[in-house]
């Protein structure tokens, strides 16, 4: 069932990769809708559930959901209010923002393994 799992998580990667690149390079496409809002509904809230590894999977799945929504609606309206409305940006915002988060788990990831390596028995 691993590889089941594994497999889905690449196609839906990929299709998140596909609805990037086709709204900064505005390629026209029937599939454009689906994968932007694919791309703006899980990236961020995959962002927010890995750093929250040690936690729940359905409250981590709860909680990425949310701050996915809250993090597109506050983008929005930033971009509403300062009269910058721009389908691109958003997107790229929204990458930028979602790579902090990863280089956070990382460098979170090696602190606590590092950690864990130097607990051991003398």
């Amino acid at each position: 069932m691993g590889s089941k799992w594994r497999a889905l998580t690449w196609a839906l990667a990929a299709a998140c990769i596909a609805g990037a690149v086709i709204a900064l390079a505005d390629i026209q496409t029937p599939l454009r809708p689906l994968l932007i809002s694919l791309f703006l509904l899980v990236v961020p809230g995959a962002a927010v559930v890995g750093l929250l590894r040690d936690r729940d999977p359905l409250a981590a799945l709860s909680v990425g959901a949310a701050a996915s929504l809250v993090l597109n609606v506050l983008l929005a309206q930033a971009m509403l209010l300062f009269d910058a409305w721009s389908p691109r940006a958003g997107v790229a915002t929204v990458a930028v923002l979602a790579g902090f988060m990863y280089v956070l788990r990382v460098l979170y990831r090696g602190k606590s393994m590092q950690s864990e390596q130097g607990a051991g028995p003398r």
